[in-house]
Formats: C-alpha cells, structure tokens, sequence
C-alpha cells in the first residue's frame, strides 16, 4: 500500500496522467484526423504532455484547493 502521505502525489500523478490522455487525444486527433499511426502520435502527444502536466498539477492543485476554500461556504 502506499503511505497516506503520499495521497496527494497519487493523485496528481493519475489525474495528470489521465486528463492528459484524454486532451491530447482529441488535440492530436482533430489535428491529423483518422490516419494510420494515430494512435503512436497520440502515445508522443501524450508522454510529452504528462511530462508537463504531471508538476503542473502538483503546483496549482494547493492554489486551487485554497481558491475553493475561500470562495465556498462552511
């Protein structure tokens, strides 16, 4: 199991992952349309956009969460 300290990291890691493969799959397949080796232009697509979208998450997550925090009710 992983370390409940850790929590936040996991989930960064496969919100990133995820939003980032859905994202630059539409990007890459309105881009190129259907063609033969879409999908290994999808897989580049979407390494590279993990690569920025995983620190990302991890940066603007907290901002966010004090964003909401600030603006709901309690």
């Amino acid at each position: 199991m992983i370390p409940p300290r850790l929590a936040p990291v996991v989930f960064g890691l496969l919100l990133s992952g995820f939003m980032s493969l859905i994202v630059s799959g539409v990007a890459t397949l309105r881009t190129v349309g259907v063609v033969p080796g879409l999908f290994g232009l999808w897989m580049s697509a979407w390494v590279s956009s993990w690569l920025v979208a995983f620190p990302s998450v991890l940066v603007v997550a907290p901002v966010v969460r004090r964003m909401v925090e600030r603006y709901t009710r309690r």
